[in-house]
């Protein structure tokens, strides 16, 4: 498994990271051995990075990561744990109070010491100036403390990086986590690359598969998309399958394709998952991409390219 530097962190992650929210039974019921059974392949196949949050499963995930973890017995220099604070299964709280609180509760569910990355989750449902002011001073704390090795934030719409990074202290923060912004079908992301590596901020992009969209089973009813962005997608899926080709496979290999990139979290919660998604890397690091396949996609997708939904709300 490829492995790319993390901005100015000194980390190694691997161009894969495991997301553990699926471990939270948000996508259906997960035992705890299929759980410690999928984080054990992927671990045993080069995947370095876990990332998972409070809010996934409302804490469920956190514990189930933190037993499967240690159920490798693996030095703890070998793997990187990311979490998050101020989102919540009862809503949001980014108060430097909450979130100082947060960290340790984390840590008591994964049973680390420390976390590598602990990021602030969904920036744009609260004040991003009580993120600018409060909560990133919190975690400056928290990290000097030595609770966490490196400190970000993650939301959906692009911009709020921009507003956040212009306003702290250059160096402040080491990563940024955007998700369904470097897919087939939008790969916004790729425009503010520059300009977060002048920022010396690492990145990481999950959902390569756009919550769904990106798949033969099509997204849950609750997606946001709207019905022409999600009838594109499907109008891609099934060609793809009257093709014999697999879309979800696809669409991770174009996201691994751009290496400024750090890594690209992808959901798992079985052997047979992490099975798909290391053979995907390893097939694209080996014979590279269907190229045929890809330019077919992208010319189904190109009427709603980087169309995106809303997501938090108006800052004044």
């Amino acid at each position: 498994m490829e492995l790319r530097e993390l901005g100015r962190t000194g980390l190694k992650l691997s161009c894969i990271g495991f997301g553990a929210s699926p471990l939270g039974n948000v996508f259906g019921t997960v035992s705890e051995e299929q759980a410690n059974a999928s984080v054990r392949l992927a671990f045993q196949s080069g995947i370095n990075f876990f990332d998972t949050s409070p809010y996934y499963g409302g804490t469920l995930s956190e514990k189930v990561l933190g037993k499967a973890l240690k159920a490798l017995e693996a030095p703890r220099s070998s793997y990187v744990v990311a979490t998050k604070c101020g989102r919540y299964k009862d809503g949001f709280d980014f108060s430097a109070e909450r979130v100082t609180r947060s960290v340790e509760e984390s840590l008591e569910r994964l049973q680390l010491d420390y976390v590598d990355i602990l990021q602030c989750h969904d920036i744009e449902f609260g004040s991003l100036d009580q993120i600018v002011n409060e909560t990133i001073p919190a975690l400056v704390k928290l990290k000097e403390a030595g609770k966490t090795r490196f400190i970000g934030i993650t939301g959906l719409p692009l911009g709020i990086f921009s507003y956040v990074l212009d306003r702290v202290p250059p160096g402040t923060l080491d990563v940024v986590l955007s998700y369904c912004h470097y897919s087939v079908n939008d790969s916004s992301l790729g425009d503010l690359i520059p300009y977060l590596k002048a920022k010396g901020v690492g990145i990481i992009n999950a959902s390569p598969l756009s919550m769904g969209l990106l798949t033969h089973a099509g997204p849950p009813p609750w997606h946001p998309a709207s019905p022409q962005l999600k009838s594109a997608c499907e109008a891609a899926a099934d060609h793809c399958k009257e093709k014999g080709k697999n879309i979800s496979k696809l669409a991770l290999q174009y996201s691994l394709l751009n290496k400024e990139i750090s890594s690209v979290l992808v959901g798992m919660k079985s052997v047979e998952q992490v099975e798909e998604n290391v053979a995907a890397a390893r097939e694209l690091a080996n014979s590279g991409i269907d190229e045929e396949a890809l330019s077919e996609v992208e010319a189904i997708l190109k009427p709603v390219k980087n169309q995106s939904w809303p997501s938090g709300i108006q800052q004044s």
